[in-house]
């Protein structure tokens, strides 16, 4: 017991102590015990060394973790080379196939387009083969396809290529309409400041498009620096990401419709979201404060905003509970009748004034402050986040989901993709399409 005592005593001394510079490491622990030995040293010299050895190794340990999270980054960011040759070739499709450039939908179709009573829903997306899966699961998992209807917007560069897929590729009796946001003659920068204001701006760019990397603090734990990262990807000031605030002027015909992100999949009949009565809110999602996964589910104001900020501190409760983007119910009726607009708009540029002070990740922010009041919390299995955070998700709660959600980076498109969870999305893409075999995109 006393020689316990003794090592114990020695082992907080030198736990306080600096490891002297110069110091030799052993490259195993045998031939540390060697040293010891043939040394003779005192049981602090022991300690010592011990100490120097634990901490290169945690070192070692954390930069190979940040090392994962910074290649993880670049491949999330990055476009898969198959998606992008996807892309280039519908594109030329459009180009010289008349079959590719016919008019989505039919003319015939085209008043149904504003008929609420369809069940309306939108996607904005520029990957092709991303949008193509939630538009097959959609129709798949629908118990009534007949009264779908899909307006799927995309960017100006992407805007060929995604009509060609849609309309060699049509999922009948489901109607899909392509537009591109060039087609939209609502969405001018004079209607929408506040983007130009983000694409000028230069810690914006720098921000987005800078060394994602310089000025890593190794003493940062690697979820911290993962989180840092997620929040500078570029999609973040893509006018794709931003446009769902602009829904009702978009479509000032349609009284509700849900938005869906391009990362998610529909695994049951979404037609009984039309028959949610919102009393009167706006935005039907999913709270997302409470629930099994503490990781993706115990998100609140204090997690997206800088309360150390005063405007935040002053206007926000850090308790407040915060709420999924990705499958939202829109009541654009009731939108119409609000400020949400102006709203986002104030704290996007109150938020760049700040020089980006009051938070970081991306679009939900400035919507958790401009929906507030007109939120009503839906059914949690309606909604499944996480898919692309981690690899321990719960695949019986996932199968049993109305929509699951590969939020986060490792998209199933991806190669980062957790393989047990890819299945729940590859089964929606069609492996033997020409176009998906001439890119060589082939099943994990």
């Amino acid at each position: 017991m006393r020689l316990v005592r003794d090592l114990y005593k020695i082992l907080n001394q030198v736990n306080s102590e600096e490891i002297p510079d110069g110091t030799k490491l052993p490259a195993s622990f045998s031939e540390f015990v060697a040293e010891m030995k043939n040394n003779q040293c005192d049981a602090k010299t022991f300690a010592i060394r011990l100490k120097a050895m634990v901490e290169k190794l945690e070192n070692e340990a954390r930069e190979s973790k940040l090392l994962e999270v910074t290649h993880k980054h670049f491949a999330a960011t990055a476009i898969p080379e198959g998606i992008h040759c996807l892309s280039l070739r519908l594109t030329d499709e459009y180009s010289s196939n008349a079959h590719a450039r016919k008019q989505l939908p039919s003319p015939e179709l085209l008043p149904l387009l504003s008929d609420n009573s369809y069940c309306h829903f939108i996607i904005a997306s520029d990957n092709i083969l991303a949008a193509s899966v939630v538009v097959n699961s959609t129709v798949r998992s629908s118990l009534n396809p007949k009264k779908i209807i899909f307006h799927v917007i995309t960017d100006k560069k992407t805007y060929a290529g995604m009509h060609s897929w849609f309309a060699l590729n049509p999922l009948p009796p489901a109607i899909v309409e392509v537009k591109g946001v060039h087609q939209f003659e609502w969405l001018t920068r004079e209607n929408v400041p506040v983007l130009e204001a983000v694409e000028k701006h230069q810690l914006i760019r720098n921000y987005y498009h800078g060394n994602h990397i310089s000025g890593a603090n190794l003493s940062e734990s690697p979820r911290s620096v993962a989180s840092r990262l997620l929040a500078r990807s570029p999609k973040y000031i893509s006018l794709l990401n931003h446009l769902r605030i602009y829904l009702p002027e978009l479509f000032p015909n349609l009284n509700k419709v849900v938005f869906l992100d391009d990362d998610v999949v529909i695994q049951r009949d979404l037609s009984p979201l039309w028959e949610i009565n919102l009393d009167g809110k706006v935005n039907g999602a999913v709270e997302t404060c409470e629930g099994k996964d503490k990781w993706v589910m115990s998100k609140r104001f204090k997690n997206y905003f800088n309360f150390s900020q005063p405007l935040i501190a002053k206007n926000l409760d850090p308790e407040e509970c915060a709420w999924a983007y990705g499958m939202n119910v829109f009541d654009l009726a009731a939108w119409r009748k609000t400020s949400i607009r102006g709203t986002y708009h104030y704290w996007v540029k109150e938020n760049l004034k700040s020089n980006l002070t009051m938070w970081r990740l991306g679009t939900l922010p400035p919507a958790l402050i401009a929906f507030r009041g007109n939120v009503h919390p839906i059914d949690p299995s309606w909604h499944m986040l996480g898919l692309g955070y981690q690899n321990n998700t719960d695949l019986d709660c996932a199968r049993k989901a109305a929509v699951i959600h590969y939020n986060g980076q490792c998209k199933p498109w991806l190669e980062i993709a957790f393989e047990h969870l890819q299945p729940l999305w590859t089964k929606h893409v069609n492996y033997s399409n020409d176009f998906v075999r001439n890119c060589h995109i082939v099943e994990p």
